[in-house]
């Protein structure tokens, strides 16, 4: 991995406001093409957009991200704008929305963390990165197992390497369902890291029914998406990021596992008010910056130790 990443290049504010800026691809797509004007379409070279993909996977590198989750199916701007805006104040990394091109023009008004957008249809992807956001994830699949809907280690493959054609420049993260065993889940990893997956994503948290209140309780509901963290993290070189049923409690225990990083949503979106949700976000930052300082210089590799 790399260990000295750049830093974003930030664009002048006022390319910021116009509708078709991509800080990823400049202005390179037209909204509405004129048929009587000769344009000139420049691409960015290679360079501009391979510094552009390591500045926003630099903390998945230094290992301490933390991606703030609206959730997939949640398009209600106010709520959005109240989770972007706690991820902003509250020292997140990045911030993970729904799929929605007006909900990137929102939360890039509000903050200059990277926006990740999620969806199980890549087709909606493009217009997302043209709006503005600068990841892509194929995950967040709570709304989903709500209905009865699961996803095969072959449909995941299929969502996959349709975004990296459609996207093959954008970071992408992809999340492997926790409800494959633990032996498959980390099989999936490894195949969706040889298809140029950028990060790969756990879960587990809506599988998990704590017995125990309190502390004990939300280790209990961490545990699956933990476990998955330590033996993804072992079979795969690219970040893994230890999402969903984390708490402050439980994501410094997910670095330590190996994570690079950590997603949470519902703890902060269960909130009422903007100010409870970038104290909790805050005090997850605060956990993680510990837990950072206590692993620095320790290599989780071990070729040797790979149990599931």
């Amino acid at each position: 991995m790399a260990s000295s990443i750049c830093s974003p290049i930030s664009p002048p504010s006022h390319l910021l406001l116009k509708p078709n800026y991509n800080r990823l691809y400049g202005e390179v797509l037209q909204s509405k093409p004129s048929f009587f004007v000769k344009r000139t379409v420049s691409f960015p070279t290679k360079a501009l957009l391979s510094t552009t993909k390591e500045s926003v996977l630099k903390h998945f590198h230094e290992r301490r991200a933390l991606k703030i989750i609206s959730g997939l199916q949640n398009f209600e701007k106010e709520i959005v704008a109240s989770v972007v805006t706690a991820a902003d104040k509250g020292g997140a990394t990045h911030v993970d929305i729904a799929c929605d091109p007006d909900l990137v023009k929102l939360a890039i008004s509000l903050t200059s963390l990277p926006v990740c957008v999620s969806s199980v249809n890549p087709a909606a992807f493009p217009a997302a990165v043209e709006a503005g956001a600068l990841m892509v994830e194929i995950g967040n699949y709570d709304s989903f197992y709500e209905m009865g809907i699961l996803f095969s280690p072959d449909q995941i493959l299929k969502l996959t390497k349709e975004t990296k054609r459609l996207l093959p420049s954008v970071p992408l993260s992809v999340t492997v369902p926790h409800t494959l065993a633990l032996p498959d889940q980390v099989k999936l990893a490894e195949i969706l890291e040889q298809e140029g997956v950028d990060v790969i994503q756990t879960e587990g948290g809506k599988s998990s029914t704590p017995s125990k209140p309190g502390v004990l309780g939300l280790i209990e509901k961490a545990t699956p998406t933990l476990a998955a963290a330590y033996s993804i993290s072992r079979a795969v070189r690219i970040p893994v990021m230890c999402s969903s049923g984390l708490s402050a409690v439980t994501a410094p225990m997910a670095i330590t596992a190996g994570a690079a990083g950590v997603g949470v949503g519902s703890v902060v979106n269960k909130l009422g008010n903007v100010v409870a949700m970038i104290a909790e976000v805050r005090g997850i930052a605060d956990s993680l910056g510990a837990a950072a300082n206590t692993t620095s210089g320790a290599s989780i590799e071990n070729p040797l130790r790979r149990v599931y």
